[in-house]
């Protein structure tokens, strides 16, 4: 079971509490024997009313870091990493002509589905190590055409995602979505299983009712992006369109993928790095992993020190040199 730091800070609260619980009932016994132990005052040394709080954060520090630590992954990764581990991101892109349709991003100057479509894509590819990732990117409308296989060149699919209307290379016709996400998928059959992360960018116009296929094993996640408005409706070919996030939302369930309204924001970081073909930024792997060892060392260090620190500095200096003189003169 691998322990998230969300969950370990859970635990690590858990702890807190049991101990907080526990440093609750050591008082009220301590209280019964006071006089005895502290002198005519009942009271210990000012500074040891910080033991108690600090027993509780050193037990919550040195469980979480400890947690963490345990269910970090020691796997060292190669400097070099080499192309044939590689993984996969298969993009089917909408490029029906709605997607030429112009009330898309977050200004008020609005701009094409298409471009908005290749904003997304790109902020995406920015996320990639082009070292390790290879691309693939399937056009659908009336059709599925692949337009790139395999590439590890992120300038190379840039330069196929300039909102250039590609539908004049397929017959007129109503947009099949679900068939071109199905001919999609045939290009990740040949991959490993588990490497590859599927991108469907749309406005969802016109999506069929067409049973889509068993995900080839090479699918670990699918993430579907609407573009366009999905309030006001433009017109297109007859029939009024605006980005259908209904359809999309049902496309993405059969897919077992994620949805994301992608018309005014880009997709947030934390759904992007949930993503297989997203390299793990090592910065923050390595931030996480020092706080861990950080609060284990401070947490473990203190619930060490304290108990000695207590016995040696824990009653008054009065009472403790009248105890000596006593043990002297004995």
């Amino acid at each position: 079971m691998v322990i998230t730091p969300l969950v370990a800070l859970w635990i690590a609260i858990g702890v807190a509490v049991v101990v907080l619980l526990a440093e609750l009932v050591h008082q009220r016994r301590i209280r019964r024997v006071a006089h005895l132990a502290f002198g005519p005052e009942g009271r210990p040394a000012t500074w040891t009313s910080i033991a108690s709080p600090l027993r509780v954060f050193a037990a919550a520090a040195a469980t979480w870091g400890l947690l963490v630590l345990a269910s970090a992954d020691p796997a060292v990764r190669e400097e070099i990493p080499t192309r044939e581990a590689s993984r996969h991101l298969l993009i089917a892109l909408d490029v029906s002509p709605s997607m030429q349709l112009v009330d898309a991003g977050p200004d008020a100057e609005k701009e094409s589905r298409a471009i908005r479509a290749g904003r997304i894509v790109q902020g995406v590819l920015d996320r990639l190590d082009a070292s390790t990732t290879r691309v693939s990117l399937v056009a659908f409308y009336t059709d599925a055409l692949p337009v790139l296989t395999e590439t590890f060149d992120k300038e190379v699919v840039r330069n196929a995602l300039d909102g250039l209307p590609m539908s004049t290379a397929f017959e007129s016709g109503a947009t099949k979505i679900t068939e071109g996400v199905a001919k999609s998928l045939e290009t990740a059959r040949s991959w490993m299983p588990g490497t590859a992360t599927l991108l469907v960018v749309s406005d969802g116009d016109e999506l069929s009712s067409t049973a889509i296929p068993a995900l080839p094993a090479s699918i670990a996640d699918v993430l579907v992006v609407g573009v366009g408005d999905p309030q006001q409706t433009m017109s297109v070919g007859g029939h009024a369109s605006r980005q259908d996030t209904v359809s999309l939302k049902q496309l993405s369930a059969r897919l077992g993928g994620v949805y994301h309204q992608g018309n005014t924001r880009h997709p947030p970081s934390g759904m992007l790095e949930d993503l297989t073909m997203i390299e793990p930024r090592l910065s923050d792997a390595d931030g996480l992993r020092e706080l861990a060892i950080y609060a284990s060392v401070a947490g473990v260090a203190a619930l060490a020190l304290l108990g000695p620190l207590l016995s040696i500095a824990g009653r008054p200096r009065s009472w403790s040199r009248g105890w000596r003189g006593t043990e002297e003169l004995s």
